[in-house]
């Protein structure tokens, strides 16, 4: 992030904007931001990629416009201790493109079992909630990866901060955003 100054970051963080690299220059973007530029992704691959904004989507709607697989993706790709996502809050233990490729790739393998072949993005949207609530309570047949639960919890956390945590976020909620809070007074 050294091209970046810092008070254009500490700017561009307030409003939810991440330093994505886009023709080996590094800018300050939302992820939604980035998906709507198409910024290669780093990390995972096109079908991971899929079923994380379908999987997201499913979790919290609005998620794959808010750009959760660049989100991710983006994170997965940087130093551990600077990540924002979930799995370094519950102490998952880096890398966490390993937990997330796994949880991807039982999400879809398991999906491809109960339905003749069609990973998790390639089911109707019924299909998908269903397949979620499934996961959810741990009744999934032949899920083998992180428990499905765990999954889930991580996931929605992720996709519930890139589509709430940021001012546009609040907005939608009605909370009102405060930049500044004054210290508590000590009596």
């Amino acid at each position: 992030m050294t091209s970046i100054e810092r008070r254009a970051f500490v700017k561009g963080a307030t409003l939810g904007a991440l330093a994505f690299t886009v023709g080996g220059a590094e800018v300050l973007l939302t992820p939604g931001e980035a998906r709507a530029q198409a910024v290669p992704l780093r990390a995972l691959t096109a079908e991971q990629a899929q079923t994380l904004e379908a999987l997201g989507e499913t979790l919290v709607p609005g998620a794959r416009q808010a750009g959760i697989t660049n989100f991710v993706d983006l994170q997965i790709s940087i130093p551990p201790e600077q990540a924002l996502l979930e799995a370094r809050i519950v102490n998952i233990r880096p890398p966490y493109a390993n937990f997330y490729r796994a949880a991807l790739g039982a999400v879809d393998k398991a999906s491809q079992a109960l339905n003749s072949g069609r990973g998790f993005a390639q089911l109707d949207a019924a299909g998908q909630r269903d397949f979620v609530d499934a996961m959810r309570q741990n009744k999934v047949q032949g899920w083998q990866g992180p428990a499905g639960p765990f999954v889930y919890f991580i996931l929605r956390s992720d996709a519930v901060d890139v589509v709430y945590g940021t001012m546009d976020g609040y907005k939608a909620l009605g909370i009102p955003y405060m930049p500044h809070i004054p210290p508590v007074q000590r009596w």
